[in-house]
């Protein structure tokens, strides 16, 4: 494909219904270019890549979908949905045959991770490449921040659950965006703002508490991502926050266990990278994916 002017490509917002759901996704560039599946971690949604979206739109086809319970994405309650790592992963199998996406490379973050991973799993020859922007596959990238939200796993009382809400709250929102974060100058407070608002729909606070409890579940799921990684073999960035507390180095070191060709760099800021490093993650997709 010959390169085009990003304005050629505006960013265009729209809504399918997959799995029962109302997905809400942004989608850029020439559905013949290569097709990047950017999926968005806690407590964000697809508004995080807006600037992958400026800056590779006028070389990629762009597609980024709100999951269940985040950003825009409705889910009708006669639908009854379960909000679980299984559920988010079963909705993003419907959505990439509805808006027909035969092959991509997979970008995760975060929430992104364990979802788009059970993708990958379900269909793993439409996988040809992945990014893995603190997006945690093994169990060594756990950081220390797990540790009341462990107690919870061990013992789900409802005290337990009560301990750990204040990650909702609009000041344990902004602590993730700006921990391990040099300059916070480079920060857009519109998005912690926006996130926080956005959790504060009917039923949501529970919503993600169950999510939190169900994390545990993605664990036992590890050795399937590893085995995925190991017969595929695509093409992978990890491009990792160092001083992210929830999902730390080791967790992206271990990449290469299961792909030694894995190109794994670590950039010094926190769990949000795309907010303070966002056009140097674009050069690097830009070089690794298509050279």
């Amino acid at each position: 494909m010959n390169a085009q002017n990003a304005a050629d490509y505006p960013v265009h917002h729209r809504y399918v219904d997959a799995d029962g759901v109302r997905v809400f996704y942004r989608e850029a560039g020439n559905p013949n270019a290569p097709t990047l599946l950017l999926l968005h971690g806690f407590p964000t949604s697809s508004l995080q890549y807006r600037e992958l979206f400026a800056e590779l739109k006028d070389r990629f086809h762009i597609v980024a979908p709100d999951l269940p319970g985040f950003g825009f994405t409705e889910v009708p309650e006669a639908r009854k949905y379960e909000y679980s790592f299984d559920s988010l992963g079963k909705t993003l199998e419907a959505f990439v045959d509805a808006v027909g996406l035969q092959s991509y490379i997979m970008y995760v973050f975060d929430y992104g991770a364990p979802s788009g991973l059970r993708l990958a799993v379900a269909k793993p020859e439409r996988l040809v490449g992945l990014i893995s922007q603190n997006g945690n596959a093994y169990v060594e990238g756990l950081g220390d921040a797990w540790d009341p939200i462990r107690t919870y796993w061990a013992e789900p009382t409802q005290a337990n659950r009560d301990a750990i809400a204040g990650v909702f709250t609009l000041e344990g929102i902004q602590w993730q965006y700006t921990t391990g974060v040099a300059d916070q100058t480079l920060l857009d407070p519109m998005m912690w703002q926006m996130d926080y608002m956005l959790m504060q729909r009917p039923g949501n606070n529970e919503i993600q508490l169950d999510l939190t409890l169900d994390y545990r579940n993605n664990l036992t799921l590890y050795p399937e991502f590893h085995r995925v990684f190991r017969e595929r073999q695509v093409p992978t960035l990890v491009i990792w926050g160092k001083n992210d507390p929830f999902f730390i180095p080791p967790g992206a070191e271990a990449y290469r266990r299961d792909n030694p060709n894995a190109i794994v760099e670590m950039l010094d800021t926190g769990h949000f990278a795309l907010e303070t490093h966002g056009k140097y993650i674009a050069k690097r997709i830009r070089e690794v994916f298509l050279g």
